[in-house]
């Protein structure tokens, strides 16, 4: 909820259904993904009773998370009826996929880098696919203003100081790892998308996108293989290598899809989620099969519980089975989102979901009684364009 109502108001005339109605949909999607779970996770069929609790209402939380990701794909260029039927249609998909890697690939997530972020990237993107308008290429609503980025980056801030935990809340006997892994590889990723920021443009300035965005890209990447004990400089480099790849996507990828296949991409979620959660992924793989009984002791086991200790050796899967499994479960992850998006995307794309056509993309007005004055964007952007211009001369 806080990514969908702070990080997302960039957008300059779109301010309102950034905040509200995402927090609705966030409400809906909490207590569908509850049912969700419940059918999927736990036998109701089979006469098994599901109790709700606290972890209940946590687990629903990163379940509805995943649409929240998928929604910035797709943002001002859907109606809230067909963005409340997207996220019906993808936490029931992320929910099969999770019961596919967890229950019988088993493979490790403790911080849903894979089952979450990239699901929830690729999902939204397959579906952004499907509804691509070349209005949307033409349309001057989509940008932001000072106060709109001003008032996004506090969801950034937010989710800076909150990603150790969402990392090391299920991590149990390794949370302490999984929060120190994760603050070490945020720090790096934050300091490599100041640094790549300024490296890419011509007068060593920071785009504002890149610091909303691409600093959080080392909680997503540490994910997937938080709770395993690494070197704090692995932690770091993995931090590095996302604010860096995140960056290089943000100014060379999201055109390139735009412009090549047709994919427009409003907030970048493959930029922060999907590249990122690759790089987990791999990370995770590398950590699994290359983890010993002498470097982790318990944690072995405690990490992966596959793999088993008995005699002082090791039972069960062997570390490499181990690392395959993680990889072939972001595979099939990334297959599932985007099979399951394309079908999403079309049932979208019927006309019955009343979605706004040429000028009222990114506009607020087409569902909000809006104050007198809006939209404010358009006046104070050329205002500062022209004390910008007045500036130079």
């Amino acid at each position: 909820m806080i990514r969908g109502c702070f990080l997302m108001t960039f957008l300059k005339n779109y301010g309102f259904s950034s905040v509200a109605v995402n927090m609705l949909i966030s409400v809906v999607g909490i207590q569908w993904s509850a049912i969700v779970i419940g059918f999927i996770h736990n036998d109701i069929i089979g006469g098994e009773k599901f109790q709700y609790g606290v972890i209940g209402m946590v687990e629903s939380s990163f379940a509805t998370a995943t649409v929240l990701i998928s929604f910035g794909a797709v943002l001002g260029k859907t109606s809230p009826i067909q963005l409340l039927v997207m996220a019906l249609f993808g936490i029931l998909f992320a929910q099969l996929n999770k019961y596919i890697g967890v229950e019988h690939l088993h493979a490790v997530d403790i911080g849903e880098s894979m089952y979450l972020h990239m699901f929830g990237a690729y999902f939204g993107m397959a579906v952004a696919r499907v509804l691509y308008d070349e209005d949307v290429e033409k349309s001057e609503k989509e940008g932001s203003v000072y106060h709109s980025d001003m008032f996004a980056m506090v969801g950034t801030l937010f989710l800076w100081l909150y990603w150790p935990s969402f990392n090391g809340g299920f991590a149990g006997n390794q949370s302490e790892i999984a929060v120190v892994n994760t603050f070490l590889s945020l720090a790096a990723c934050s300091v490599m998308a100041f640094v790549t920021s300024s490296f890419l443009n011509e007068k060593g300035r920071f785009d504002m996108v890149h610091i909303q965005n691409s600093t959080l890209a080392g909680g997503v990447a540490v994910g997937a293989c938080a709770n395993m004990p690494m070197d704090p400089y692995v932690a770091m480099i993995i931090g590095s290598v996302a604010g860096t790849c995140s960056v290089l996507g943000y100014k060379y990828i999201t055109p390139f899809l735009a412009s090549k296949f047709k994919l427009h991409d409003t907030c970048g979620v493959h930029n922060l989620h999907g590249i990122p959660a690759w790089i987990a992924a791999i990370a995770a793989a590398i950590l699994a099969a290359t983890a010993t009984l002498d470097d982790w002791g318990q944690d072995i086991a405690d990490v992966f519980p596959e793999i088993g200790i008995e005699n002082d050796e090791l039972t069960g899967r062997s570390p490499e089975e181990q690392g395959g499994y993680q990889i072939a479960a972001a595979v099939v992850t990334m297959v599932f989102a985007i099979v399951s998006g394309l079908l999403t995307g079309l049932f979208l794309k019927l006309p019955i979901w009343n979605a706004p056509k040429e000028g009222n993309l990114f506009d607020d007005r087409v569902n909000w009684i809006l104050p007198d004055g809006f939209p404010q964007g358009d006046i104070i952007s050329q205002a500062a364009k022209n004390n910008y211009e007045s500036q130079q001369l």
